[in-house]
């Protein structure tokens, strides 16, 4: 994980919108981490492909959720995460 980790900067999921408005965070090799705290099933587009959402949060802040939406191969490798999943 040092390794990993090494000239990056961690921003918890609670911070992030803070961050976003403080911070140039595109100028910044940052990195997250988050719990899978609640799936919805996943739902049809418009166009007919496939996409999940997550619900993720960092723990801290159980109010400060973060929305991920995945679609296309994305969606199609890790539909199945399991609630809980880090």
């Amino acid at each position: 994980m040092d390794r990993k980790m090494a000239n990056r900067k961690l921003i918890r999921l609670s911070q992030l919108k803070n961050k976003l408005a403080t911070e140039n965070l595109e100028e910044i090799d940052w990195v997250t981490f988050g719990v899978i705290v609640k799936k919805v099933t996943p739902q049809s587009a418009n166009n007919g492909r496939t996409f999940s959402i997550w619900r993720l949060n960092d723990l801290r802040d159980l109010n400060a959720c973060v929305s991920l939406f995945l679609f296309g191969e994305v969606h199609k490798e890790h539909w199945k995460t399991d609630q809980g999943t880090v």
